[in-house]
């Protein structure tokens, strides 16, 4: 046989063996199946990302490391969720543009002056001012394009202009960053077993390529669910882990209890004082038909931001009784009803639009996995 048959056909025998490998859908690795080899994973990524991703091999090794630091999985569907919320949050930019960034920001100064009673004068005063970069904050407001350039503003501003710490305390308002444009509040819980060294705090290795896209893994795929369509995942990245599965037991609340609820995930209200939430108050009026005190109940919301909370007793008896209600088992995941917003956001935009988006990008993504058309 040529060398180059020969070739063809070992590279064909390598892809198939791999694709057989990665085509499992679990995220946790597997005790009994040895992970695939390095290079092969890698190869695959980078066949995998859109055709404008640049440096691919960069991105296909911080994709890699990520899996392989957190002992996901590296499946096409996992590989390919990751791949869809990529693009669809940043088209593979490392720090994207965000278009009217400067008067984003301005407009974010004087609400929060607006509502500290600060004048109008003393704020412009205050971004007057010359930054350590030489130029004032006005000039580095008007120059911001990402928020990468937004967040190092914000740190200067409070660290040096006495107005920035009375508007925001030590909180910088970016909350947001990277290629998956994951949560830095997120990242800073879970930054324990970060494999780098980090360069300066874990908000600046967020905006990095290797860090956002880690900590964007993580939310996406680093926590067990029990769904069975990737789209609700692409949900709970956007409105919270499993926000899809609690928005279905609202639905079923709703249905039993006769109470209106709004779909959003949220169980519990976790705002300051004594007032409980809809969800809460709604499944307390059930409490004679579930045969539970009202401690008992609250004590199992809680566990509604863990898997957990499929084992309670209380997240069977609503189901049970929905399921008898509709005379049909009922769903255990829907995408939540929650309108996006975000001085970013342009347009009526809602978590169930996000994640629709993301699932279209990870079926074209399994189309070149599996180089068929559909």
């Amino acid at each position: 046989m040529p060398a180059n048959g020969f070739t063809r056909h070992a590279t064909a025998f390598i892809t198939v063996t791999l694709l057989a490998v990665l085509a499992g859908c679990g995220t946790q690795r597997g005790q009994t199946s040895p992970p695939p080899p390095p290079e092969l994973v890698r190869s695959e990524i980078v066949r995998l990302l859109p055709a404008g991703a640049s440096d691919r091999q960069g991105w296909a090794t911080d994709i890699y490391t990520a899996f392989e630091t957190q002992k996901i999985d590296p499946t096409v569907e996992n590989l390919c969720s990751v791949v869809a919320v990529t693009e669809q949050e940043s088209n593979f930019q490392v720090d994207p543009p965000v278009p009217g960034m400067g008067k984003i920001a301005q407009d974010e100064i004087d609400r929060r002056a607006s509502k500290a009673h600060i004048p109008n004068l003393l704020v412009r005063s205050a971004l007057d001012v010359r930054s350590p970069t030489g130029k004032t904050y006005n000039e580095r407001l008007s120059a911001a394009r990402t928020e990468k350039d937004l967040s190092a503003i914000f740190d200067d501003f409070i660290g040096m202009v006495p107005l920035g710490r009375t508007l925001f305390g030590h909180f910088n308002p970016v909350h947001t960053a990277g290629p998956m444009q994951v949560s830095i509040e997120f990242a800073e819980r879970q930054a324990q077993d970060y494999p780098y060294p980090v360069d300066g705090s874990i908000r600046h290795e967020v905006f990095s390529r290797r860090g956002g896209m880690y900590f964007g893994i993580a939310h996406l795929l680093g926590y067990p669910v029990s769904y069975d369509k990737p789209i609700y995942r692409f949900a709970d990245f956007n409105a919270g882990w499993y926000a899809s599965r609690n928005a279905a037991f609202q639905s079923a609340v709703a249905r039993v209890s006769g109470k209106r609820l709004a779909l959003d995930g949220d169980l519990i209200s976790y705002g300051f004082g004594p007032s409980l939430g809809q969800t809460e108050l709604a499944v307390r009026s059930l409490h004679t038909q579930l045969g539970m005190r009202n401690p008992t109940i609250r004590s199992q919301l809680e566990k509604g931001e863990t898997l957990a909370f499929e084992d309670t007793d209380l997240y069977k008896q609503v189901f049970a009784l929905a399921d008898k209600a509709a005379g049909k088992p009922l769903p255990r995941a829907i995408l939540p009803g929650i309108v996006l917003e975000s001085p970013k956001i342009t347009r009526k935009l809602t978590t169930a639009w996000f994640a629709q988006r993301v699932e279209e990008r990870r079926v074209r993504c399994m189309t070149r996995a599996s180089g068929k058309l559909r």
